[in-house]
């Protein structure tokens, strides 16, 4: 994949792994449009880097995904890659019925149901175009569950099938299909709650950063790497079922 001269949609990308994507495809002179649910976070990235054009959206919500849409076809007809980035994690108790589904955003809708819409609507529009990529986060998780989080190493594991079909039926008309798997990072704001309910900030383990890893995740995009990992999800990628199940926690 050639990394510069293009025009990336990167959702989730105010924050954590998104905006260090955003800086990465900036850095490689790209055009870079972000999107997210809070117009502060998206105007704090545009301040740091003029160049970056942003569009509030959430994208759980189906009106929301068909209004930026409508809006990249009408100002960004050059668009030539997705960026499904946007995610929530949240520590749920599935002994407690409802109580734990019902606060703070949908899992299923955003981390699952928005990349395959979102994928569905701009696939017409990108078929045919040079360079043309769909590229997807998924998680280590996707891989070996962590009980905390059910429903986020469920919706991962699915995002990681879907991006395998995806990918052949996407070949016939010359979209690339990426599936970027990050393992735990902790400058990001995913799941602050839980993450401080279990002191993760002060766990004495190496993690790599957003920047980090976004740098790992260009060299993978460059040399065509369709599933790129990071240090232990390259391994759980690779791990057979019975070691899957030995390590999941």
């Amino acid at each position: 994949m050639k990394l510069s001269g293009n025009t990336v949609l990167i959702t989730g990308g105010a924050t954590g792994i998104g905006y260090a994507l955003a800086e990465s495809f900036l850095e490689n002179r790209n055009t870079v449009i972000i999107c997210g649910r809070r117009e502060e976070k998206l105007l704090a990235a545009q301040q740091k880097h003029p160049e970056i054009k942003y569009k509030v959206c959430d994208v759980a919500d189906e009106k929301q995904r068909e209004t930026l849409f409508s809006w990249v076809k009408s100002n960004f007809s050059d668009l030539n890659i997705l960026v499904n980035n946007a995610g929530i994690q949240r520590d749920i108790d599935l002994t407690k019925g409802l109580e734990d589904f019902q606060k703070d955003g949908d899992e299923i809708k955003i981390n699952f149901e928005a990349p395959v819409y979102l994928s569905a609507l701009f696939t017409p529009f990108l078929a045919g175009k040079k360079n043309a990529a769909i590229i997807t986060v998924s998680s280590g998780l996707a891989f070996m569950p962590m009980t905390r989080v059910p429903i986020y190493c469920a919706t991962k594991a699915a995002v990681h099938s879907f991006c395998a079909s995806q990918r052949k039926q996407l070949s016939r008309l010359g979209i690339k299909v990426f599936e970027l798997i990050p393992p735990m990072i902790l400058d990001t704001e995913l799941n602050l709650e839980g993450r401080e309910k279990r002191d993760m900030g002060n766990l004495e383990i190496k993690t790599p950063s957003s920047a980090d890893f976004a740098a790992a995740a260009m060299k993978g995009l460059e040399n065509d790497q369709s599933e790129i990992g990071y240090g232990m999800t390259e391994d759980l990628k690779k791990a057979s079922l019975e070691e899957l199940e030995r390590r999941a926690y």
